[in-house]
């Protein structure tokens, strides 16, 4: 009877029209997702690509494909390279897309918390 009676009120609450707070929660919550997304697409990506570039480096290097080991030593590398620099590169992009949308996200934050206080 009690799960009945919570899922009559969670389908309710579908088909209320959603009061402003909640409207600008929403916003919120978009920005901050517009905010990681793409660092957070370009950094799994970029990691992918690189452990993908390091496997077939060291495929090489051990003669699993050929015998090209100094070709394999060398395309290794730059496979660790692509995947040390990965986190660097995210937190760049990150921090420059915070600075472009900081002001609309913190706007938006002191209207929601001003208006709970009051």
């Amino acid at each position: 009877m009690e799960n009945e009676r919570k899922y009559a009120e969670e389908i309710r609450k579908q088909y209320q029209p959603k009061s402003e707070t909640e409207s600008k929660l929403e916003k919120l919550h978009k920005l901050d997702g517009a905010v990681r997304c793409p660092a957070e697409i370009f950094a799994y990506a970029f990691g992918v690509l690189g452990a993908l570039i390091l496997g077939v480096g060291m495929c090489l290097a051990m003669e699993v494909i050929g015998s090209m080991m100094p070709l394999g030593i060398v395309i290794g590398i730059v496979g660790i390279a692509m995947v040390a620099a990965n986190y660097f590169i995210y937190r760049a992009i990150l921090n420059s897309r915070k600075k472009k949308y900081a002001d609309r996200v913190i706007s938006l934050s002191d209207e929601l918390l001003h208006s709970e206080q009051a």
